[in-house]
C-alpha cells in the first residue's frame, strides 16, 4: 500500500539565515509538521561562506557549503537515523562546487527516496549547470516545481520524464481578507496610498525602474509612498557593503522623490511582514529578467489579496494571467507608473482585483501546500520501492549479485490431490467446491516440463503424471475437444471447454512432446496433440491461436516429419498476423481494439513462430506488437501495470489498472525473454524485469504478492489490496515466471564474458 513517510528531513537554507530559500524551507517543514502530528521532521541547514547561525532545535544537522565531507557526513547520519524521505530545496547558489555540484556527494549516498524542489530552472543553462541539474534530477525520486513553465523546461531542455514532475504552488500564510487601513495606522502610514516591494535587495529586482516611475505616480496620487522593505542581499554586502542601497537612495534624490520613497533595511519576522503586506494598496515586482521561476514575495502578496503590478517574469506571467494582476514590459518606467497610478485612482477596479487574488490564493495556503507535498512524498516512497525492487530483479535476472529466488513448490503440493491441481483456494487452503480445470492442469504440465529441462529440481513423477492424466481424461473424442471444468466429485461439468482452454491444452501437449523427461509421455503427448489439433484450425480467438502456435513450436520440433502440423502453424501464424494488421491503427499496434488477459502470449507466438519458420517479417511484427504492449503496460513510475479485468477489451480507452492478474506478469516475462533471444536490445530485459518484479512489490500498491518460502502467490491486485486467496492459476503463473527468470540467469551467467549473438532469422 502507498504510505506516507514518518521521518522526513528537509534540506536547504533555514531561518534565521536571511534568504527566500531559508524562509521557504522553514515554512514547509513547519506546515508539514503542523498537519501531520505523527510525522517527525528535521532540517539539515546549509551554512554559507563560513557563516554560523543560531538555529532552533528542529535543525538536526548543518552542512558548510564548501566542505564536501559535511555533505557525506549528513547523508550517512540520515541513513543511520532511519529517515524515510529527504526533501531537498535546490538552488544552484546555496551549494558549493562548480554549479553547486557538491550536493551530488550528498545525494549519491542517500538510501531513502528524495523529493527535490527546484527553485531555479534555467532555459539556456551553461553546460555545467545543466549537467548538475540533470544529475540532481536523476538522483531524485520525484521533482517539484512551482510553475508550469518550469515543468515545460524540464521536459524540453533537460529531458526529464513528465511522470517524474509535480507542480505545487508556492505556499503562503493563511490570512483573512482585510482592508489596509488598520495596518497602515500601526506602521505609521495612515491615510496614504502605499506601494510596496519587499525582499532582499539586489540589482536584478528592478527597484531603479520603480524609482523612475514615482514622478508619474505622484502626479496622479501626490501622497503616495513607495516602501522598499528588505535588507541588502548578504552576498552583495560581502562584496560591496551597502553601496547598492546608497545608489538607490541617491537615485531618489536625483528624481526628486526622496520624501516619497522609504527604505527599510530590515529582515522582518512573519507577523511583521504580514502587516507590511496588509497595509499596501499595490504590490510591485519590477524584476528585470524573465528568468525568475519562483517568487515568494509575489506569491505572498497575491495570496493575501493585493493588487499586483509586475514585469512578465515566468512566475508572474502564470500567476497574474487572465486579469488576476497587471503585467508591464521589463524596464518600462512609464508603463509601470501609468498602471500603478490607474489602480490607485480606480478603487473599485483595485478592490475587485484584490478580492479575486485572495480567493484564488486559498489553494496556496501552507496547509494545502503541505498536504500536496505529503501526497508526493507517499508516491515517492512507492516509486523508490518500485525502482529498488526492479533493480534487485534486474541483478537476479542477469545472474549478478543476488541469485534468482529459489523455486519452492510447497504450496503446489498443498494445492494438488490425486486428481490434479485444484482451481481455487480460500487464502492458502484448496477450495474443493470449485474443483479442477484443464486450464490450470495444462499450466502445471508446462511448469513440470520447464523444471525437467536441467538446472532445476524436477517435480515428483507422480505429480507430473497426474497433470498429464488430467488432460488425457479431459479429451472428449465424441466432439474432438477438451472438456474444461471438473467438480470435486470428478464429474465433468461441460462436454467441451472454451477455445482458449483447448488451445492451452495443445500448448502443454506440444511442449510435453518436446521437453518431458519421460520418452513414453513424450510419445503420448505427440499423439494426443495430433488428435486435438484439427479442431483448433477453425478457432477465432486470438489467444487460442497463440496458445496453439506455442504448442506447435514444441510439437514440430519433436515430430519434424509431421507435415500437417507445419501447415497448421503456417495457417495459424498467418491468421494471427492478419489479425494484427486489422487491429492496428496509427497509435495502436495490436491484435484487437482493446486489451484482455494473457496479452503478451500473442506477440510471443509470432516471435517463436517466426524464428522457427525463418520469417523475419513475422518476428518483426511480433517485436513491434510487444513493444507497444510494453508501453501500454508501464505505469507512471515505470512499474509493470497490466490491463485490469475491470476493463478487458474496452474499445478506445486506456487499459484500466485493476484488477491485475499474475498470469499477465508471467506472459510478459516469457514474451520479452523470447524477444531478447532474437534481438539483444536491453529494453526487452527491462520489460521482463519490471513484470517479474511485480510479484515482489514493484506494483501499484507496493504489495508483496509471492511467498518466497512456499511458492504461493496471491490471486491479484485490487484497487485497495491484494487478493489474499492463492489459487492454482496464480501459483503456477508465479512458479513459471520464476523458472523462466532462473533459466535466463543461468544462460546469462554462462555467456558472461562472451558477446551475445542474436538468433539467426533468415529474411
Amino acid at each position: 500500500m502507498i504510505s506516507a513517510p514518518r521521518r522526513i528531513a528537509f534540506v536547504g537554507n533555514a531561518l534565521p539565515r536571511r534568504c527566500g530559500i531559508a524562509t521557504f524551507t522553514t515554512d514547509l517543514q513547519a506546515a508539514v509538521a503542523a498537519g501531520n502530528r505523527d510525522v517527525r521532521t528535521a532540517v539539515v541547514a546549509m551554512n554559507d561562506h563560513g557563516q554560523t547561525y543560531d538555529y532552533p532545535p528542529v535543525v538536526a544537522h548543518r552542512i558548510r557549503d564548501d566542505i564536501v565531507a559535511d555533505y557525506v557526513r549528513a547523508a550517512e547520519a540520515l541513513n543511520a537515523d532511519g529517515t524515510d524521505l529527504v526533501c531537498l530545496q535546490h538552488e544552484f547558489g546555496i551549494f558549493g562546487g562548480e554549479a553547486g555540484g557538491h550536493v551530488l556527494a550528498f545525494l549519491s549516498r542517500l538510501r531513502m527516496p528524495v523529493v527535490t524542489t527546484l527553485h531555479t530552472v534555467l532555459a539556456d543553462p551553461p553546460p555545467a549547470h545543466k549537467a548538475v541539474l540533470q544529475a540532481v534530477v536523476d538522483a531524485s525520486t520525484r521533482v517539484v516545481v512551482m510553475a508550469r513553465m518550469a515543468r515545460d523546461l524540464l521536459l524540453d531542455v533537460y529531458g526529464v520524464p513528465a511522470s517524474k514532475i509535480d507542480v505545487i504552488a508556492h505556499g503562503i500564510p493563511d490570512r483573512a481578507f482585510a482592508e489596509p487601513d488598520a495596518d497602515k495606522a500601526t506602521l505609521g502610514f495612515a491615510g496614504r496610498p502605499v506601494v510596496l516591494t519587499f525582499g532582499l535587495l539586489s540589482p536584478n529586482k528592478g527597484i531603479e525602474v520603480m524609482i523612475d516611475a514615482m514622478p508619474s505616480i505622484l502626479a496622479a496620487a501626490p501622497d503616495t509612498v513607495y516602501v522598499v522593505l528588505g535588507a541588502t542581499h548578504p552576498n552583495l554586502v560581502r562584496h560591496e557593503g551597502e553601496a547598492y542601497r546608497e545608489r538607490l537612495q541617491a537615485r531618489t534624490r536625483d528624481r526628486g522623490v526622496q520624501d516619497n520613497v522609504v527604505f527599510l533595511d530590515r529582515f522582518v519576522d512573519l507577523p511583521t511582514l504580514l502587516s507590511f503586506i496588509g497595509m499596501c494598496d499595490v504590490y510591485a515586482t519590477p524584476y528585470l529578467s524573465e528568468a525568475q521561476m519562483t517568487s515568494g514575495t509575489l506569491a505572498y502578496s497575491f495570496g493575501l489579496g493585493k493588487a499586483v503590478v509586475s514585469t512578465p517574469y515566468w512566475h508572474a506571467r502564470e500567476l497574474l494571467a487572465d486579469g488576476r494582476g497587471v503585467l508591464v514590459p521589463f524596464g518600462d518606467a512609464v508603463a509601470i507608473g501609468r498602471e500603478i497610478a490607474d489602480l490607485l485612482r480606480d478603487t473599485p477596479r483595485r478592490d475587485a482585483m484584490r478580492r479575486r487574488a485572495h480567493a484564488d490564493g486559498r489553494s496556496m495556503v501552507w496547509a494545502r501546500v503541505a498536504e500536496a507535498h505529503m501526497n508526493v512524498f507517499a508516491v515517492a516512497r512507492r516509486d523508490h520501492r518500485i525502482a529498488r525492487t526492479a533493480g534487485t530483479a534486474t541483478a537476479r535476472m542477469l545472474g549478478g549479485e543476488g541469485a534468482p529466488p529459489d523455486l519452492r513448490t510447497d504450496h503446489l503440493l498443498v494445492m494438488c490431490d490425486d486428481t490434479g491441481l485444484f482451481q481455487h483456494a480460500v487464502h492458502d487452503l484448496p477450495d474443493r467446491s470449485h474443483g479442477y480445470c484443464v486450464d490450470d492442469n495444462a499450466r502445471a504440465l508446462l511448469l513440470s516440463c520447464a523444471l525437467g529441462t536441467g538446472g532445476e529440481v524436477p517435480l515428483p513423477e507422480t505429480l507430473t503424471a497426474r497433470f498429464a492424466a488430467f488432460l488425457q481424461h479431459a479429451w472428449n473424442p465424441d466432439v474432438g475437444r477438451f472438456r474444461n471444468f471438473m467438480g470435486f466429485d470428478r464429474r465433468w461439468l461441460d462436454d467441451a471447454g472454451s477455445e482458449d482452454s483447448h488451445g492451452r491444452a495443445l500448448w502443454a501437449l506440444g511442449t510435453c512432446a518436446r521437453d518431458d523427461r519421460s520418452p513414453s509421455r513424450r510419445r503420448w503427448a505427440a499423439e494426443l496433440f495430433a488428435l486435438a489439433l484439427p479442431a483448433a484450425l477453425a478457432f477465432g480467438s486470438p489467444r487460442a491461436q497463440a496458445f496453439v502456435l506455442l504448442g506447435l513450436d514444441g510439437h514440430c520440433a519433436a515430430v519434424p516429419g509431421d507435415d500437417a502440423s507445419w501447415r497448421a502453424r503456417d495457417r495459424l501464424a498467418d491468421a494471427l498476423s492478419c489479425r494484427l494488421s486489422a487491429g492496428s491503427t496509427a497509435d495502436r499496434v495490436w491484435f484487437e481494439a482493446g486489451l484482455s488477459y494473457d496479452n503478451a502470449r500473442l506477440p510471443q507466438a509470432l516471435i517463436v513462430s517466426g524464428v522457427a519458420t525463418g520469417s523475419a517479417t513475422m518476428v518483426a511484427r511480433g517485436l513491434g506488437s510487444l513493444a507497444w504492449l510494453n508501453d501500454a503496460q508501464t505505469g507512471p513510475a515505470g512499474q509493470f501495470r497490466p490491463a485490469g479485468s475491470e476493463g478487458f477489451l474496452d474499445v478506445g480507452r486506456p487499459p484500466r489498472a485493476f484488477d491485475q492478474q499474475p498470469l499477465d506478469a508471467t506472459a510478459t516475462v516469457a514474451a520479452n525473454l523470447a524477444a531478447f533471444a532474437v534481438d539483444r536490445d536491453p529494453r526487452w530485459i527491462a520489460a521482463a524485469t519490471a513484470a517479474y518484479a511485480w510479484f515482489h512489490g514493484a506494483n501499484d500498491l507496493s504489495a508483496e504478492l509471492a511467498d518466497l518460502g512456499t511458492g504461493a502467490c496471491r490471486d491479484g491486485l485490487h484497487r485497495d489490496r491484494p487478493n489474499e486467496n492463492r489459487g492454482g492459476e496464480s501459483l503456477v503463473s508465479y512458479l513459471g515466471a520464476t523458472a523462466d527468470v532462473r533459466r535466463f540467469a543461468r544462460a546469462a551467467a554462462a555467456d558472461r564474458g562472451r558477446a551475445f549473438r542474436p538468433l539467426a532469422v533468415p529474411a
